[in-house]
């Protein structure tokens, strides 16, 4: 069975969650669906459909990956019939996969993939699965953030297998259906308390509890946000549309469009490789970063 047949197999799991988690909104005078929630779940369903047809056109970008080229270069080879081989791979992935999400967040080039999965506008499960599709450049440069577990040795297949793990753990943290956990789960795992701040939009959440498995990176590395006000879900500028296309490719688009008008090679460059909300002055000098880090995104919807 290989990475995609286990997602597809989860598939079945996921819908029967969905509806759970459907039917206990519906009793929820508070939280009752919205006729927005059922566009959005539709917009996040087509995304995902769009992208599981796109799948198969990347599986010959997949043998020049970064994470394949290290691992067969390396002197070190970790064997996986010993337990702690499977249980060291799971924290470093994690802690590689903790780097790559806040590049994704910092880094406007990646930012185009990733904020497709910020952009609904609710928090739900079905969020989960509203995931960028055909953006080879922005997954190919984030590949580098598991170049290190090749390196020390873990084969490719296996750094492949517990990232997908990973990502499957984080499907039922999508939810605003469960409040808090047991205080010892929260301090070490990612939960859908801190999910759903990384999921904010509003101050001070932006940019924070990027951990996939594990919050505790976030914790050691000062990302870390606890859940203190009301959060406000989506992107900073909402991009008004369901249409599938826009929503995958909106920034995309609109760093296209900065590019094209920058004044200076400098400012180009800031527009591809500075974080999201960048911006240069009238005369080509960069102006900085916007208050509105990681979630800013400039486009017309």
């Amino acid at each position: 069975m290989n990475n995609a047949d286990l997602a597809l197999y989860a598939v079945p799991a996921f819908i029967a969650m969905m509806g759970v988690e459907w039917w206990d909104a519906r009793r929820d005078p508070d939280r009752a669906p919205s006729g927005r929630y059922g566009r959005e779940a539709a917009t996040n369903w087509a995304t995902y459909a769009i992208g599981q047809l796109t799948k198969p056109l990347l599986q010959y970008v997949l043998p020049f990956s970064t994470i394949v080229l290290a691992a067969s270069w390396t002197p070190l080879h970790l064997s996986p019939r010993d337990w702690w081989v499977w249980l060291l791979g799971l924290v470093v992935t994690d802690f590689c996969y903790y780097w790559a999400h806040r590049a994704d967040h910092r880094i406007r080039l990646l930012w185009t993939a990733h904020s497709v999965h910020h952009s609904s506008t609710h928090f739900n499960l079905t969020t989960a699965i509203r995931l960028p599709w055909l953006n080879p450049i922005a997954s190919m440069a984030r590949s580098l953030a598991w170049v290190p577990a090749a390196l020390l040795g873990f084969p490719a297949w296996m750094i492949f297998l517990l990232n997908t793990l990973g990502l499957l753990y984080q499907f039922p943290i999508h939810t605003q259906r469960i409040r808090n956990l047991w205080r010892p789960v929260e301090f070490v795992f990612n939960t859908p308390a801190h999910h759903r701040v990384h999921h904010g939009s509003n101050q001070p959440y932006l940019d924070t509890n990027y951990g996939g498995v594990f919050i505790v990176w976030d914790r050691m590395f000062g990302s870390f946000a606890a859940e203190s006000e009301p959060i406000r879900y989506g992107l900073t500028h909402d991009i008004c549309t369901g249409n599938p296309l826009k929503v995958n490719y909106h920034e995309f688009a609109a760093l296209l469009r900065d590019v094209r008008h920058a004044r200076s090679w400098r400012g180009r460059l800031g527009y591809v490789f500075g974080p999201p909300g960048w911006r240069e002055n009238a005369t080509g000098t960069p102006l900085g970063q916007l208050p509105e880090p990681s979630s800013t995104v400039v486009t017309t919807g």
